[in-house]
């Protein structure tokens, strides 16, 4: 089998990880060659590794003296114990006319930041923070769209040492109070409105909601996104988005702290109970991001990157880190099939996007809907796609060579909201393979394990972390004893990170993703991860999405299989031998459901994840926890009760 794409020596030669393996090679090692020998030394000598990416990077602040600290558990080892640096001072690093910020919306709105004007609007927004009292270690909350101004409150955020937490508009109130409550933000932003395929959404009903129920808030601060009558009843203390900025205020007092100071809070998708107050800090994180958009994304000053997100997502936090390195960041907010399905691919053209990420759903959907931007559209810019969400199908694969572009860097990548980054990734001086990531990313000791721990290579298991690394959690907010903490990663293997993927590491160097190792299936004992079921129903025209449970029966478990059929087509005998010879002739038989049934919706989560916990819940009469976790809670009632499964 040949690689589906392999990068020129020119792409090669103008990397920016090429020059970094340069640098490693006259002041390091001379044997660092190749991006194999740079992961080998990255693992094996991972203190160098870091402190020489600091280097790299020219990380504003001081890294101090001592690089690691080794302890006995391995998430309380602590990385640069001595360093000084602020999140927001690196992100504003440049400052000059350069387009930082470009923002569109499905409604046509738009606007764009020069490097000079973020660095100003953030001054201003700091400024309005102040007043408020919001001092290091406080908490602000962002109930907000994508919009160029939820970047600004973050900066103006963290440029004060406080701490950023941010959702997408879309939550329901009790997943917005579950989330928040437990953090008791000083300052709340939120927008008026939000639009989504084709429509606009209220937000102040829900935030004077939240507001009244958090007694920390003290301001609320409204973005007037939706041109419309904004009115202030039902809140204590509002101000509008201008009316909080201090223009008068052209500097930033940036307060350089610890490496480990907290700056994100993130939360788990709160599916089985109560989110998880996820608290990222500043240096891993810039650190981390750093490495994974200049080495892994080949992200350059001159490139545009874009990434289809809500603020409630990591994939933002991730996405606004670019601004570190000077190129544009691309926002956007509205529905990626709004007003028509290849609206991306227009975008793409008009903004000369260079890097362009989405979900491997919305690239199944494009496959499934025939649509060829190759036909269709310049992407011109185009030189990489990036893929996350969930496994990227081998089928999607094809369909990203065959109908996007034929030369470009797809790179499926895969990690999470727990590290707020990435454990595989891509890299541009290597080879595409399909159905793979391309590689385990560089200071992460990741390693495949099978049912007795031990470690496997070209086999099926889970897939784990056994070093530490700068971007772990520095904790759990609310955490004290940190048992939750240890519960979360640390149980199923001793002092090893134990991500909950079932994944493959391949003899190219890549890996294959199976889906979550919680969901695996094991029919007659045999484990299965869902994403092998799912990638065969990809080759099926028929069949729009799918999702696959375990059901207990008999004293086993029998696989049940979802679908959702396209053009109001109904499963019939045909059709089902025609899912369960596609699975069977390209996987095994144990993969073969033993029920088929057609449903109309499948849930999800509010970023988009299938949630296949949450429907084995109802199928076996269990309570299903968080319910405002989901962007379509109603569609849980399908499968409640069904006949089908009672035979």
């Amino acid at each position: 089998m040949q690689p589906l794409w392999t990068p020129d020596n020119e792409r090669i030669d103008q990397a920016n990880i090429s020059r970094f393996l340069h640098m490693l090679r006259s002041e390091i090692d001379p044997l660092i060659t190749d991006y194999h020998s740079l992961y080998q030394f990255s693992v094996n000598q991972p203190a160098d590794f870091w402190q020489a990416l600091w280097e790299f990077s020219d990380i504003i602040g001081d890294c101090g003296s001592s690089i690691f600290e080794p302890a006995d558990k391995m998430q309380d080892a602590r990385w640069f114990p001595e360093a000084k640096l602020n999140f927001a001072e690196n992100l504003l690093r440049h400052r000059d006319d350069r387009v930082a910020i470009r923002f569109r919306s499905e409604n046509g709105s738009s606007s764009e930041y020069t490097y000079k004007q973020l660095f100003l609007a953030v001054a201003a927004t700091a400024a309005g923070l102040k007043q408020c009292g919001v001092v290091s270690g406080d908490r602000v909350a962002g109930y907000l769209p994508n919009l160029a101004e939820t970047v600004i409150a973050m900066l103006a955020t963290t440029s004060l040492g406080a701490i950023w937490s941010s959702t997408s508009p879309d939550f329901g109130i009790n997943g917005v109070l579950d989330r928040f409550g437990q953090i008791t933000p000083k300052v709340l932003f939120t927008a008026n409105a939000y639009c989504y395929n084709g429509k606009v959404f209220d937000c102040l009903s829900k935030a004077r909601q939240v507001a009244a129920e958090i007694d920390s808030i003290e301001q609320v601060v409204v973005i007037p996104y939706i041109e419309q009558d904004i009115s202030r009843d039902g809140f204590d203390n509002v101000s509008l988005w201008e009316d909080f900025l201090d223009h008068s205020v052209s500097e930033i007092d940036f307060q350089r702290d610890s490496f480990d100071l907290p700056l994100y809070i993130m939360y788990s998708s709160g599916t089985t109970g109560v989110p998880k107050c996820i608290t990222h800090g500043s240096g891993g994180t810039l650190l981390q991001h750093l490495k994974e958009l200049a080495l892994h994304t080949d992200l350059h000053r001159d490139d545009s990157i874009f990434y289809f997100t809500t603020c409630g997502w990591m994939m933002w936090n991730w996405l606004v880190s670019s601004l570190a390195t000077g190129a544009t960041v691309v926002l956007y907010d509205g529905s990626p099939f709004y007003p028509h399905p290849a609206a991306m691919f227009d975008l793409i053209d008009k903004l000369d996007i260079s890097i362009f990420g989405t979900s491997a759903k919305s690239i199944s959907a494009w496959d499934k809907a025939g649509i060829k931007p190759r036909q269709s559209h310049r992407l011109s810019a185009l030189k990489t796609i990036l893929s996350t969400g969930s496994p990227l199908a081998p089928e999607s694969f094809d369909y990203v060579y065959r109908e996007i572009k034929s030369d470009v860097c797809l790179s499926s990548i895969s990690g999470g909201t727990d590290i707020i980054s990435c454990f595989a990734l891509g890299c541009p001086i290597l080879p595409v393979w399909r159905g793979e990531l391309q590689c385990r990313g560089l200071g992460m000791q990741v390693e495949i394990r099978d049912d007795k721990g031990a470690v496997v290579i070209d086999k099926t298991g889970e897939l784990t972390c056994s070093a530490s690394f700068p971007a772990m959690p520095v904790g759990f907010w609310g955490d004290t004893d940190g048992s939750k903490y240890q519960s979360a990663y640390f149980e199923q293997y001793q002092n090893i990170w134990s991500q909950g993927d079932y994944a493959r590491l391949t003899l190219h160097g890549g890996l294959i993703i199976y889906g979550r190792s919680d969901t695996t299936l094991n029919p007659g004992g045999v484990r299965i991860g869902t994403a092998e079921i799912y990638n065969q129903l990809e080759k099926l025209d028929e069949v729009l999405e799918s999702l696959c449970i375990g059901q207990q029966w008999q004293d086993d478990i029998r696989l049940v299989l979802f679908v959702r059929l396209s053009d109001e087509l109904q499963l019939d005998e045909q059709l089902r031998d025609k899912i369960r010879k596609t699975i069977r002739s390209n996987t095994t038989p144990r993969h073969v459901p033993e029920k088929i049934i057609q449903v109309a919706a499948l849930p999800r989560t509010i970023s988009g994840k299938l949630v296949e916990l949450a429907v084995n819940n109802v199928v076996h009469g269990h309570p299903v926890k968080n319910i405002d976790a989901l962007a379509n809670p109603e569609s849980l009632e399908l499968f409640r009760d069904l006949a089908e499964l009672r035979r």
